[in-house]
């Protein structure tokens, strides 16, 4: 896990770009992965601890497979 930004975030689509300095260019992210709970929203630049994987998503070369946004309780 390490510490990210919110880049940007698309509300009305559920996804967005987080960056840190372990994903350079950017990690697309889906609401899916957020833990929070209720419903899963980020906001430009809120910080997030991110756990991400390497692989193609949308032109980023790394995606999130899970997301804890600062101030936010886990759901699992």
């Amino acid at each position: 896990m390490t510490e990210a930004i919110v880049r940007v975030w698309h509300e009305e689509e559920g996804w967005g770009i987080l960056d840190s300095k372990e994903t350079p260019g950017g990690c697309w992210t889906h609401f899916s992965v957020i833990e929070m709970p209720g419903f899963r929203s980020l906001e430009g630049g809120q910080k997030v601890t991110l756990e991400w994987e390497s692989g193609e998503q949308d032109g980023f070369q790394f995606r999130a497979i899970r997301v804890l946004p600062e101030n936010s309780k886990s759901t699992s």
